[in-house]
């Protein structure tokens, strides 16, 4: 099935807490599927993040709600398939985009609890991101890509629009970023920041000029915005 990419002028997500009946029914269950993931990768930490409540896109806006909830309780209704219709995966990506027109995209470190997976900057959104009661995803994005390739909102411009990718129980929101040097010399530097790093979030970087150079570890959320940009030439 083919996910929608939907063109998004305007983001209101309120942040409205609540309980996550979820969270509480399982909270023994959570608990040890979070342990037996740490035995396997024990850099994963138990902070808090923030999940979308409900959303709808109407024209080219999205509103909903969100909530704070904590990672262990994420993970695991994340890994047991997204068994609560109530909450939603959303979360901001950046798009980086070369001089020369190539997309830039990392893998995930084995570390991680997404290791091996390629994809744009991103990066659960948390409670810093909330600001005058409401979900900033734009410095949620300009975080997650300073940390995760050392590129700051100096090295590109960010479009004003976003892309919704809609697929199940996540939203992915896309924006693009016109980086200011070619892909080679962009993934150099971004190299040179995870070499650097202690313990960096990604492996590598990986360069997307066509269609031939998705890779079967893009989850099909990426390869549906980078055919649509491709495409169409956004």
């Amino acid at each position: 099935m083919s996910l929608a990419v939907i063109p998004i002028d305007h983001l209101a997500l309120t942040f409205a807490p609540r309980r996550w009946p979820f969270a509480e029914n399982r909270r023994a269950e959570i608990d040890a599927h979070f342990a037996e993931r740490r035995a396997r990768r024990p850099q994963l930490w138990n902070g808090q993040v923030v999940l979308a409540s409900r959303y709808r896109i109407d024209g080219a806006r999205l509103a909903g709600s969100c909530f704070e909830t904590d990672f262990a309780s994420f993970l695991a209704w994340r890994d047991w398939g997204f068994p609560d219709a109530d909450a939603v995966n959303c979360f901001a990506m950046g798009a980086l985009r070369s001089s020369d027109g190539a997309f830039l995209l990392g893998v995930m470190g084995p570390h991680t609890a997404n290791a091996g997976r390629i994809y744009f900057p991103a990066g659960t959104p948390e409670p810093e991101d909330v600001a005058d009661g409401a979900l900033d995803l734009a410095a949620n994005l300009t975080r997650e890509v300073a940390e995760e390739t050392g590129l700051t909102n100096e090295d590109y411009v960010a479009a004003a629009a976003w892309h919704a990718v809609p697929a199940d129980a996540r939203l992915a929101l896309m924006k693009v970023l016109a980086a200011d040097a070619p892909a080679l010399e962009l993934q150099r530097r971004m190299r040179a920041h995870i070499a650097q790093e202690e313990r960096p979030e990604l492996a590598d970087i990986r360069i997307v000029r066509a269609p031939a150079d998705f890779h079967p570890m893009m989850p099909p959320f990426v390869t549906a915005f980078l055919a649509h940009v491709l495409r169409d030439g956004v």
